[in-house]
């Protein structure tokens, strides 16, 4: 089934993609009437399974985005230790054609080391915005090896999505920039929220599908 098909659909669709760095893999979730794509990549730690993706997965697609979740190669093939960020963008720029080809303006997304990949490449591939989610600013305990250059030039209307305890960079730490940034109180870098936090996780989640979805809307 092509993606135009999928697109069209009421389910998940997947399909596999053939790109330089191996074969990657894409789960469709279409809206019926959309206005976007949102193609979201996991993180070096996990896969699409991940809270925060398969909440816009599950929210978006009413709200005329249909998503599509991008596992990378390295997942696809059962390895458990992500490639250097050279392949993780090899692997992206291949998926890129098939995302597009249901005609719409693609956003490009992700979490973590996916959300450095959309950033790096937004422009190169024609992205009209990015959506970083727990975009991690540096390592744990390592804020002087800044990823910031990364963030600020993506060269698209962006917009970060960060937990308020990130060990990889909490809000106050980002530095001024064209993009938006909106805070997941209580947050780690998974955006779980401690269990004696006032914000319970299903409103954390909730944070993120509800602004999300208005930074969308307001992209026209």
């Amino acid at each position: 089934m092509s993606p135009s098909e999928a697109h069209t659909e009421t389910s998940d669709t997947v399909e596999t993609v053939e790109t330089e760095a191996g074969t990657a893999r894409i789960t469709w979730r279409p809206a019926a009437a959309a206005r976007f794509v949102l193609a979201v990549g996991h993180g070096a730690g996990g896969g699409i399974e991940a809270r925060d993706l398969q909440a816009l997965a599950g929210e978006l697609p009413a709200r005329g985005v249909t998503v599509a979740l991008v596992e990378q190669p390295w997942r696809v093939a059962g390895k458990k230790v992500a490639p250097a960020p050279k392949t993780l963008d090899v692997g992206w720029r291949g998926i890129w054609p098939v995302l597009t080809k249901p005609g719409l303006p693609v956003i490009a997304g992700g979490r973590s080391a996916g959300a450095r990949v959309a950033c790096r490449t937004a422009r190169e591939l024609g992205a009209v915005a990015v959506l970083a989610l727990s975009f991690p600013l540096h390592p744990p305990g390592n804020p002087e090896k800044s990823r910031a250059a990364e963030l600020l030039g993506a060269g698209v209307p962006t917009l970060v999505v960060q937990g308020g305890n990130d060990p990889f960079g909490k809000p106050d730490e980002f530095p001024p920039g064209e993009h938006e940034l909106v805070e997941v109180p209580y947050g780690d870098h998974g955006f779980v929220v401690p269990k004696r936090a006032p914000l319970g996780q299903d409103e954390a989640v909730a944070v993120i599908t509800g602004r999300v979805g208005e930074w969308v809307a307001s992209l026209g």
